[in-house]
C-alpha cells in the first residue's frame, strides 16, 4: 500500500503509543496496533494490518526487552522455555487465522480483548516471589501455557503480552514486574513467528511496519522508564489500561455490527 503524508504521521504516532504500552506493561502492542492500523491509519485489509503489526510489535518488544534486561528484571530460565513452546502454538494459530474472514477475525479479536481486560483487572494487585526459577514442578505449566498463549497469539496476530503476563504469573508465581519484563521474550518470539507466516503470504505493508517501529523506539524508552517508576502502582496502571482496552474493544465490535 502507498501511504499519504497524513497516514505516515499517524503511523509514527500510533507506533509510539504501541511502544509505550509494551514498555510499561509488557503487552498491548497488537491489541492497540491492529485497530490503530485499521481505524486510524486506514488499512483496508485486516489481514495486512495483522501481518504488519506483528512485525512492528516484535521489533518494538525486542527493543523494550533490552531496556528491561538492563534493569535485571527478566527471569530468563522461565521466559525462554515459555517462548519456545509458544512459537509452536503461534505457527499453528497464524495458519488457522489466515483461513478466517478478516472482518470476523476483528470481531473475535475484540471479544478476546474484553477477556484480556478482565484478566488484567483480576491480577492487578497480585504479589509474587521475585526469586522464582524454572523447575521440574513448574515446567509443565510453563510449556502448556506457552503453547496455549502462542496459539491464541498467532490466531489473532497479536504479540500476546496481556495473555503472557498472567500466564507467567500463574505458571511460576513471579511478581508482575518480572512477568512484564519476561513476557517481552515471548512477545518478540510470537510476533516474529506470526510475522513470518503473514510475510510468506504477502500480507505485510513493510513501509507502515517500519513507521510503527520508528515511533515505537521513542515510545518504548518512555514506557520502560515509566514502568520502573510505577512498579509499586501497577494495580492502578493496569486498571486504567484495562479500561482503554475495553473501550477499544467495544468500538471495534460496534464497527463490525454497524459498519455504516
Amino acid at each position: 500500500m502507498i501511504l499519504s503524508a497524513t497516514q505516515s504521521v499517524l503511523g509514527l504516532a500510533s507506533g509510539a503509543l504501541v511502544g509505550f504500552s509494551l514498555g510499561v506493561v509488557g503487552g498491548g502492542g497488537s491489541i492497540l496496533a491492529v485497530p490503530l492500523m485499521v481505524y486510524v491509519v486506514g488499512v483496508g485489509e485486516p489481514h495486512i494490518a495483522i501481518g504488519s503489526s506483528a512485525i512492528a510489535v516484535a521489533a518494538n518488544a525486542a527493543i523494550n526487552l533490552f531496556n528491561h534486561a538492563r534493569g535485571g528484571t527478566v527471569i530468563w530460565s522461565c521466559a525462554l522455555p515459555f517462548a519456545v513452546a509458544g512459537m509452536v502454538g503461534a505457527l499453528l494459530g497464524s495458519t488457522l487465522g489466515k483461513m478466517l474472514d478478516g472482518q470476523k477475525l476483528l470481531a473475535l479479536f475484540a471479544l478476546v480483548m474484553l477477556v484480556i481486560a478482565m484478566l488484567m483487572l483480576k491480577t492487578r494487585a497480585r504479589v509474587g516471589a521475585p526469586d522464582v526459577r524454572m523447575s521440574l514442578s513448574n515446567l509443565p505449566a510453563i510449556i502448556g501455557l506457552g503453547v496455549v498463549t502462542g496459539t491464541l497469539s498467532g490466531f489473532f496476530g497479536i504479540g500476546g503480552g496481556f495473555l503472557i503476563v498472567p500466564a507467567l504469573m500463574l505458571a511460576t508465581g513471579m511478581p508482575i514486574i518480572n512477568a512484564v519484563s519476561s513476557s517481552l521474550v515471548a512477545v518478540t518470539a510470537f510476533g516474529l513467528t506470526t510475522a513470518a507466516s503473514y510475510a510468506w503470504s504477502g500480507l505485510v505493508a513493510w513501509d507502515l511496519a517500519g513507521l510503527f517501529v520508528l515511533g515505537g523506539i521513542a515510545g518504548g524508552v518512555l514506557g520502560t522508564r515509566a514502568a520502573r517508576y510505577l512498579a509499586d502502582r501497577r494495580g492502578a496502571l493496569n486498571t486504567v489500561f484495562a479500561a482503554v482496552i475495553i473501550a477499544v474493544a467495544l468500538y471495534m465490535l460496534a464497527r463490525n455490527l454497524w459498519p455504516s
